[in-house]
């Protein structure tokens, strides 16, 4: 028997059940991230006890962030087309589940090739959690509290950052691998309490409505732009996560940091910055009733604080970790962006879009360290930086400047 949950007229009351649903998608995006960013925090530690030089470590540590990422690129296909033609509520229980096998046997490597493999397969699973999560409340909610809600979700669920980047500091590498898929595991329980939306299962119910469709996506020029639009305008959050941050411990000596500079610290610093973001721009949103606004503002903010950075005029530790903060505050506009790409697009393809955006942005992070890795071969690791972080901002206010203001729009539509 199927369930679906009604969305409320806006400024309607909104039922327990709604709440509820909220809840678990946001405790699903929080166990999500952890493990997303364990990897990020244990890639010196993990690969140093496998045996691997400094050199390796960093080149084969790329390799292993890009496989992931690559997982999270064809996980983002499979979940997102499931999410629009077997219901939103299906993929967050098998992403979890697959994610959370992933890590516990992360915990068991022995070699780089067995890393590789399941830094992949973890990647596929991870890749389901947001963009169903994400789909589903803001079907369910009204639609003048739709933006509140994707804030609990994405605020919740980035702060999962934080416990990733505690467990790196504080846990042995392999105690946190099974840490982080144990409590995936337990989070299942909590899945039985999701249904899908009534926008769902009405469109389920007519035959003649196409669901699912990259076809859909891709054919007209417009709708196109809009999903690369999207893509383009996130790609400074992986910026500061794949090369600021992950990246640290060599980035920060080319700048004329002299004392040592530890990933979990750089990770945490950059984790509490990027939850307060991510609240204060969805709280922005709803104060303005705009969603640009609160992207274009973050987006510039958040290259001023790349070029602070990159300038070398702050060659302390304790002033690059603030500047860190900052530069995860500037980049905490991920809620505001998945709300937006969810109501750029059709109930039909609206789980597709949504699941693929967000880990298309992920994705981003495979040409970036790609880039880091290969141009650092002729110029310095700072000038190196600069290039990309160049060509990043530039494609990023591309991008925003090909998206619509969707602020209060209604969801009930189909794309044709």
């Amino acid at each position: 028997m199927n369930h679906s949950i009604s969305t409320p007229t806006s400024g309607g009351s909104i039922d327990t059940w709604i709440l509820v649903t909220v809840l678990v998608a946001a405790l699903g995006y929080f166990v999500d991230v952890v493990d997303l960013w364990l990897f990020s925090n244990l890639r010196v530690v993990s690969l140093r006890d496998l045996g691997l030089s400094p050199n390796e470590i960093t080149d084969k540590g790329a390799l292993l962030l890009n496989l992931q990422q690559v997982g999270l690129l064809l996980g983002s296909i499979v979940w997102g087309v499931m999410g629009d033609k077997r219901g939103r509520a299906s993929v967050m229980f098998g992403s979890i589940f697959l994610y959370s096998v992933g890590n516990i046997l992360n915990s068991f490597v022995t070699s780089v090739p067995q890393y590789a493999f399941l830094r992949f397969i973890t990647g596929v699973g991870l890749a389901g959690e947001i963009g169903a999560g994400i789909t589903l409340v803001c079907e369910i909610l009204p639609r003048d509290k739709r933006g509140l809600g994707t804030t609990f979700v994405t605020g919740l669920g980035v702060a999962g950052a934080i416990l990733a980047a505690l467990m790196g500091k504080y846990l042995a590498w392999r105690t946190a691998f099974l840490v982080g898929g144990c409590m995936g595991l337990t989070l299942l329980l909590l899945r039985v309490l999701t249904h899908d939306s009534g926008l769902f299962e009405r469109m389920r119910q007519s035959a003649e409505i196409e669901r699912g469709s990259i076809r859909q996506l891709l054919c007209k020029r417009d709708r196109l732009i809009r999903f690369i639009s999207c893509i383009a305008s996130g790609m400074p959050i992986y910026l500061t996560f794949s090369i600021f941050a992950v990246f640290s411990p060599e980035l920060a000596p080319a700048i004329g940091i002299v004392e040592p500079v530890v990933v979990a610290d750089v990770m945490l610093c950059v984790s509490v910055g990027l939850t307060l973001g991510d609240v204060l721009a969805g709280l922005l949103s709803q104060m303005l009733r705009q969603r640009k606004a609160p992207l274009v503002t973050l987006v510039v903010l958040n290259c001023l604080v790349a070029i602070t950075i990159l300038s070398g005029v702050f060659t302390s530790s304790r002033a690059f970790l603030i500047l860190v903060v900052l530069l995860g505050l500037t980049s905490g506009y991920w809620a505001c962006l998945i709300t937006t790409a969810a109501e750029q697009f059709g109930t039909n393809i609206r789980a597709t879009v949504t699941t693929m955006v967000p880990n298309l942005v992920r994705a981003t992070a495979i040409p970036i360290t790609i880039a880091f890795v290969e141009i650092r071969r002729f110029l310095s690791i700072q000038n190196t930086v600069w290039v990309i972080t160049a060509v990043v901002f530039a494609v990023a206010f591309w991008g925003l400047s090909h998206i619509r203001e969707s602020f209060d729009t209604d969801l009930d539509f189909y794309e044709t």
